[in-house]
């Protein structure tokens, strides 16, 4: 955006957008809990996480193990709390959709400084399918998603607030630890915070690298508390996240077990090679030709559906405005564009060399995040450049698909068996 950009430092800033990030917010938590326990029955995956959680419930036994354990946790805990009913099930899958939405607008409002982009980002997060699909399924992937994009949230504001960066660095370094004992996929992502902190005071060319705390990314902290903020303390939260498999009553956890155990679940993970009619790769995640049904069958009285897909405008736009994003990072100098492409370049090039045989569009979640952060940057540019219809007709654009598709997101009453054909456009998407 050239010099005037608020994150070069000149011209006035904006102010903060937090109430209407709020309203946003509270919006997506509503539609996500609206007819949650629809349907009453377990769907896809569900059947894997909820037979885990009754078992932590039941004797502190640790199922399905190719997982971490804290998103059964919070499945058990919704149990416990609401009782073992879709509604029980569910509730914090939409609870932590509305944290991932709040904490990924935060996130890029103290990257860019842009109300409208942090707004819009918001708006095409609710409405690019993913976000709400796994708001209302009581899978690990929304849970992993909240606290990840907390931590970048946390990050991005002790580098604006560095008068606050030791705690928002304390609270990103354990958001990552979170997200790390919800679900692998984060790994690589997880080590990011922690290398921009090191290339940032490397570049500044401090004499005293390990203990000078002047200087990029956040004035104030040294180097090597950075390195116990956001290498440290992670490890450790991710740690404490499997204290239960200690407690357990029958074979509970050793204290000398943790590595060996990673290694057995690293078996898990890498044993999965039978195929499946949904599996996909990472090409068609780009193009978006490959949808998952988590429900396509008659209950509660009606025929209903629930797919997962991405939002057929936004996931085509996203890639145009991605190109755009890794050139402005390089070629302008902008630091939020280039964070949001090197995010997206990590988070889906660990599926491209993964040992992972199988997998599957909503290995994509994450990744989608980036990119409809990009297009949210991108729009935003147009914003600023004078062409505010085509911004605004983005993102109306954006929401007038989500509405359309909004009854094979939601579990609505379907006309028939055969009403699927309304929405399945392509054939990858039947």
């Amino acid at each position: 955006m050239g010099s005037q950009h608020p994150m070069s430092g000149t011209g006035e800033t904006p102010s903060d957008p937090l109430r209407w990030t709020l309203v946003l917010t509270l919006t997506f938590l509503v539609l996500s809990l609206w007819r949650i326990a629809t349907p009453g029955t377990p769907m896809f995956d569900e059947v894997h996480y909820l037979p885990a959680a009754r078992s932590l419930l039941d004797d502190w036994t640790w199922t399905n193990r190719e997982h971490p354990m804290l998103g059964k946790q919070l499945i058990a805990l919704g149990i416990v709390l609401f009782g073992d009913t879709a509604w029980g099930w569910r509730v914090f899958p939409a609870v932590f959709g509305a944290l991932a939405l709040f904490a990924g607008m935060r996130a890029l409002w103290f990257a860019s400084l842009s109300r409208f982009a942090s707004l819009t980002f918001g708006v095409l997060l609710a409405t690019g399918f993913h976000l709400f699909v796994h708001a209302r399924i009581a899978m690990l992937d929304g849970f992993m998603v909240a606290f990840f994009l907390v931590a970048l949230w946390q990050y991005a504001a002790a580098v604006r607030e560095p008068e606050k960066g030791k705690w928002r660095l304390a609270l990103a370094g354990v958001a990552l630890g979170l997200a790390m004992g919800t679900k692998w996929n984060v790994a690589l992502l997880a080590m990011l915070p922690g290398l921009a902190f090191f290339f940032a005071r490397l570049s500044a060319g401090r004499r005293r690298l390990v203990t000078s705390r002047r200087g990029l990314p956040v004035p104030g902290v040294a180097l090597w508390e950075a390195a116990l903020l956001l290498g440290a303390l992670p490890l450790i939260a991710y740690w404490l996240t499997y204290w239960p498999a200690y407690l357990a009553p029958q074979d509970p956890l050793q204290p000398g077990g943790f590595i060996e155990l990673h290694r057995h679940m690293l078996e898990l993970q890498e044993s999965v090679k039978q195929p499946h009619p949904y599996q996909s790769q990472w090409p068609d995640w780009l193009l978006n030709l490959r949808a998952i049904w988590y429900l396509y069958e008659k209950v509660d009285g009606a025929q209903r559906g629930v797919v997962l897909l991405g939002n057929p405008l936004t996931m085509v736009l996203g890639l145009p405005a991605m190109l755009w994003a890794g050139w402005a990072g390089i070629a302008k100098r902008r630091w939020d564009a280039l964070a949001v492409a090197l995010l997206f370049a990590v988070g889906l090039g660990m599926w491209i060399v993964a040992a992972k045989p199988i997998q599957f569009y909503y290995h994509y979640f994450l990744p989608s995040c980036f990119l409809l952060a990009a297009l949210a940057l991108a729009l935003d540019e147009f914003w600023q450049r004078g062409w505010r219809l085509t911004a605004l007709a983005a993102v109306g654009g954006s929401m007038l698909t989500f509405a359309y598709f909004y009854p094979i997101l939601s579990a609505w009453p379907l006309a028939g068996e055969m009403a699927f054909t309304s929405w399945a456009w392509i054939e990858g998407w039947r």
